[in-house]
């Protein structure tokens, strides 16, 4: 039951790890908050700067093929989505937030990679605001943490 006892505990050093993060740049205001707060807390944990690769995409939709294409380079430890969508009139809300999200899980399945999702979807911009610094900081963590997880697992292979 060694790998049981794996999961126990967060562990958020950054130090030694690689980090991808693909930005939607609709809604700007709220994914560039997001993104510095990503990288404000990628670098609190020790993760350094020039092991931080930043992307940006017109929107949440295109988010996954450039996820894909970054771990296609099999370079990296973890990745991290950063968008925001926002309900409007039409069901495309629906589309936008159920498509994203999906791409990006089945992502993190078929590699077997860490993507830390913060898409964040809301029904105005005021949720948008409340949540855009802590969404933001909370996908470092998840990254790091997901990240060191299954290096674990690597190491002992």
């Amino acid at each position: 039951m060694q790998n049981a006892e794996k999961g126990q505990g967060q562990n958020l050093n950054g130090a030694e790890l690689k980090i991808g993060i693909v930005q939607a740049r609709f809604n700007e205001s709220i994914t560039n908050t997001l993104f510095a707060s990503c990288r404000d807390e990628l670098l609190a944990l020790g993760v350094k700067s020039e092991n931080i690769d930043h992307v940006t995409v017109p929107g949440a939709l295109e988010v996954p093929v450039a996820l894909q294409t970054l771990a296609d380079t099999d370079q990296y430890d973890a990745l991290v989505a950063l968008g925001c969508i926002i309900r409007g009139e039409t069901y495309h809300f629906e589309l936008v937030a159920n498509e994203s999200g999906a791409g990006v899980t089945r992502l993190s399945l078929d590699y077997r990679l860490p993507i830390a999702n913060a898409i964040i979807t809301t029904e105005n911009m005021e949720q948008a605001i409340a949540r855009q610094v802590d969404k933001g900081r909370d996908a470092a963590q998840v990254a790091v943490e997901m990240a060191n997880l299954l290096n674990s697992y690597d190491d002992h292979e």
